[in-house]
Order: C-alpha cells, then structure tokens, then sequence
C-alpha cells in the first residue's frame, strides 16, 4: 500500500446486508441511532459541538431520505458524506467499504486468491500480459500474448479486464477453467487451473552487478517482505564475496512501517532507535527500535532514491543516513511523513486515518505538505524554506527536514517524455514486442540484449498506421505564443522565426520516435527479455544500462570517497 501503517490484520464482520438497508429507511431507527450517537459522543467527548454536529448530520440525512423528490440511494448519500469528510483532511485518510477490503488486503499483504497473472485489455478481448514465474498460471503453459476467449464457459469478450480480473480470482482451492487462443500458434486450448494463495515478493529481483558489489530491488512493503530482504542478503553473502550493497528504493511506495524497522534492524546495532511516531492519542505515539541482531554492521551500502520514493522507503533511507550507515543517491525523495491505522467502523469497512506523524533519528519529519494549514481556496503548500530546520545525523552531519529525504549524492531527474508514455499506454510497445517475439523464437542474452537500428526502422514502420492524438508541451507553448503574437501585433516581425522553430521542432509521430529513440527502445528491450526471463530477467537487462546504479557502484568502489560522505560531507538544504 502506498501509504505507512501500522501493522494490521482485515477479519470478517459480515451481516444481513438487506436487512440493514431495510432498516434505513425506517425514521424510527434513525431517531434510535441519532440517540446512540449522542449518547455515544457525550461518554467519548463532551465537547458540545461534536454532539449538535453529530444530530445536524443524521437529521439531514433523514430528511433527504424521507422527503427528497426523487428517492435516493442511501448507501451513496452516507458514502458521499464520509468521503467529503475525508477529502478536507489529507489523501491517504479515506473510508474504505466492504466492496474495496479484498484490494486493500491485498495491497497491504501482497497476497490473494488467483492463478497468478497480470492481464491487459486490448480492443474487446482481455490478454496475458505476464503470468508470474512459479505460480499456477505458469505452471499451466499460460504465456505473454495468450488471449482469454472464456472462464468456465463465459464469453470472455467485451467484458473488461476488471471483470475478468473478478472472474480469476477466488478461494485457494478453487478452479476455474479458461479457453485460450495461444499466442505462437494461434490454436485454441482449454486448461483448467487450481486456484492457490499468491504471494508477490517485494523483492523481485536480487544479484550481483560485479563480483563484489550485490543490488537488491525493493518494491514495496508489504507483509513480510523483510523476510524476503533477509533471505536476499543472506543467499549473497554466502560465499564471502559482497564487498558492498546497493538497495534500490526507486519508485517504492511504502506500506507497513514494522517491516522497515525489521529490515533496519540487518544493517545497524541492537536496540537502536530508528523511527518515532507522535499522534494526539497514546496509543498512535511509539519508538521503534531494532529488536534482531544486525546482519552485518560493517557492509558499504548505497540507497537509492527518487520522487516517487515515500513512507517506509523513506524511513529506512532516512534512517540509514541519520545513522550514517549509508550513502542516499538519486533525487528528493516524495515527502510523506504520516502514518495511517486501519480502524473498523462496523459492517466489515474500515476507515484508514491518518493517525501520527513519523520522525527519523535526527529527529526530523520529513512530511512535504501541511495539510492542516490550508490556502483560502482550499488547496495546500509544501512547507516554505523559511520553516526548514536543520538536524544532525550520528556523525554531526548536517541534514534538513521540510519535505522529503535530500541525497547524499543528488542526481538529476530521468525525464521520460509524455509520448513515450502515450506509446506505451496505448499498448503500441507491447503490441511490437509480441510481433518481434513471433519473428524471433531464439532466446536473447538478458545481459546484452539491443534492438538494433534496422529492427527499429521496422518498429517505426509498425507505428505508422498507430493513432496518436500527441502535442508536446512545447508546441502548445509554440501556438500560445504565435497566438499572443497576433493579438499584440508582433507576429508580421517574428512570425517568421516562430514557424521556422515549428518546423525545426518535428513535433510529429515520427519525428517523436526518432527523437525518443533511447526511452522507447529500453522499453521495448524490457519486454521482449519480460517474455523469456520473466520480471527478474528484465530487472536484470535494465541495470546494464541505468547510470546511477553505475554511480552507486563508483561509490563502492571507492572506500575514501565512501567515508568522507558517512562521516564529514552535509546535505543540501534544498
């Protein structure tokens, strides 16, 4: 899950739905339950207003549902009045009815009832679009491309992949029986797969980038996924041969807050303090400490980071360089320092809320934004320099809070242009990996894997028929400023060399491609190698190419250099 929490299991509460629908629209029980609410709010809080607020709310409720002109749907009046609640206070508090708990379950543990697949829609039919290595699906002989023609008798087309994605899933134990059109030969066969409990690692792929320098891929943080870093490390130290460690944080969104202190626990001392949180209630303020002894308290480590790094993956690069055991690469991370509780609120939903605010050794938070104080039109701001602090790491260090983790080492952002990702969210990219697949049946070398300039040329030839309704940000910018041009009457001076600069730009499909050549291709390479080596063979091809995985492993290398950063060299403050 995107956000930190507290560790938490989702039981089962489940009642007669129909009848307490039934019962909604007597007024008598509602006049019951606005006396149970007060009664309940003068023993929790004496505070008058929450007592006059809480009638006002379930008298006008009762009065749209008894008097409305048209009769309305109770369960979207009350959802509707709790999400406006919610949206005034910060994005990751949100009501989450019985419908969403097996998505949030699975978000938070990472495990669910199914054959273990991703699936991706094109036109009216749903396809495989990466069966995951070990598990039923793959056991099954499902590939990449395969189309989904029926489940268990069930015209499969033009129902949706989230339907199709319903239709998969179900108790462990269970079988569901597809027809598929396969993929290399187009013959149709039925095979019927055994649903189990999947698990999805958060940690995908792990190994060595030279003979002493391993990587490890952190994703997320789901349930138990510090066991999978353990058995990780442990596999690589085996031999005597890690001489140093990459953990990459990219694009890792977070979860449960124990299983970043567990992982901290492997690399710093017993007993060590590592993360704090403070909420208004006592049971949402606590100390983490690390309760397992370290694995290894003297390997080098280079954390790597980026904008889309948040919540535990924050506390554990936060804290690792607050103790000064490691070097912090990449870009600010994204700044969210708070810290969200599952609470039930009967009829198995849950209100996930924000309950306490986390702090990293030096002390600092490190939460971006103040959703407490909010502008006069209701929006909100990053916390200004003027409100930034200083703090110190273990060694005197200076470090900042204000909004995200600062690298050690800051490098620039790796821009991916708004077309190529239309490209690939059209499909269009998949769609040419699977022509290249049926061209070339030999394997790829994982490691060297290019697609060459001539195999390009024919990617470029199968766009060509492609729609794309695409204008980079610069041409819109070209047309405002020829359009402001002609308003206030420069455009007979300059018209002439807004339009050479239009033509120059090649702002169309295939000056894009040409133009994007490198993003585009490193996409493609992925999923021709995803095809054969599946996830940790393309985890692997991309790190031949990705230059601050080389940067992490110059740093490794060089153990003065490493030094000076852990012990003498400051943060930016911005």
């Amino acid at each position: 899950m995107a956000g930190c929490g507290t560790n938490w299991t989702v039981k089962s509460n489940r009642m007669d739905m129909k009848n307490f629908k039934n019962k909604l629209r007597k007024p008598a029980w509602l006049a019951g339950v606005a006396a149970v609410v007060l009664l309940m709010a003068a023993g929790v809080n004496s505070d008058f207003r929450l007592g006059r607020n809480m009638q006002i709310l379930v008298d006008v409720y009762r009065d749209l549902n008894m008097f409305y002109v048209d009769e309305p749907d109770q369960d979207k009046l009350l959802n509707d009045a709790i999400m406006g609640m919610t949206s005034s206070l910060d994005p990751y508090t949100e009501y989450l009815p019985e419908e969403d708990m097996e998505e949030f379950e699975m978000m938070t543990t990472g495990k669910y009832g199914g054959i273990g697949a991703l699936i991706r829609q094109k036109g009216d039919w749903v396809y495989i679009a990466q069966p995951y290595e070990g598990f039923p699906a793959d056991r099954s002989g499902l590939q990449i491309g395969d189309r989904i023609l029926s489940i268990d008798g069930t015209d499969a087309r033009g129902i949706g992949s989230e339907k199709v994605s319903s239709m998969l899933k179900g108790d462990p134990g269970t079988r569901v029986t597809l027809l598929i059109e396969k993929f290399y030969t187009g013959q149709q066969e039925e095979t019927t797969i055994t649903r189990e409990r999947i698990s999805i690692s958060g940690i995908p792929y792990y190994g060595f980038l030279n003979d002493s320098i391993g990587y490890i891929q952190h994703s997320d943080f789901t349930e138990n996924c510090s066991s999978d870093m353990r058995n990780a490390l442990m596999e690589m130290k085996k031999d005597g041969r890690l001489k140093g460690l990459v953990l990459d944080y990219r694009n890792n969104g977070g979860g449960i807050l124990q299983e970043a202190v567990k992982i901290l626990s492997m690399f710093v001392p017993r007993d060590t303090e590592v993360v704090s949180i403070r909420g208004r209630q006592p049971e949402s303020t606590a100390v983490f400490r690390t309760e397992n002894d370290p694995i290894d308290l003297d390997l080098p480590i280079v954390v790597l980071v980026n904008g889309s790094s948040a919540s535990a993956a924050e506390i554990v690069a936060g804290a690792l360089q607050d103790l000064d055991r490691a070097v912090v690469l990449g870009q600010r991370t994204y700044g969210k320092g708070l810290v969200q509780s599952p609470r039930p609120v009967e009829y198995n939903s849950y209100l996930k809320i924000t309950t306490a605010k986390y702090y990293i050794p030096s002390g600092r938070c490190i939460q971006a934004i103040d959703y407490a104080k909010r502008n006069e039109d209701g929006s909100v701001s990053s916390i200004p320099d003027s409100l930034i602090n200083q703090f110190t790491t273990l060694a005197g260090r200076k470090v900042y809070d204000g909004g995200g983790i600062m690298p050690d080492i800051v490098t620039p952002t790796d821009y991916i242009s708004r077309f190529t990702m239309m490209a690939y969210g059209l499909g269009y990219l998949d769609d040419f990996a699977d022509e290249y697949a049926r061209r070339y049946r030999e394997p790829v070398d994982v490691d060297n894997f290019r697609l060459s300039n001539a195999d390009y040329e024919w990617f470029m030839e199968f766009m060509e028929d492609k729609p794309m309704e695409y204008s980079s940000e610069t041409a819109a910018a070209l047309r405002l400023l020829k359009e402001r041009a002609e308003k206030e009457l420069y455009y007979e001076r300059i018209g002439g060399e807004i339009e050479r600069i239009a033509d120059l730009m090649q702002d169309d499909k295939r000056g894009n491609m040409l133009l994007y050549r490198d993003q585009i291709r490193e996409i493609i390479e992925s999923n021709i190698v995803l095809r054969q080596y599946y996830q940790q063979g393309a985890v692997r091809h991309s790190l031949s190419s990705d230059e601050e995985v080389a940067r992490a492993v110059e740093v490794l290398s060089d153990p003065v250099r490493y030094r000076h950063i852990v012990t003498e060299q400051d943060t930016r403050r911005r």
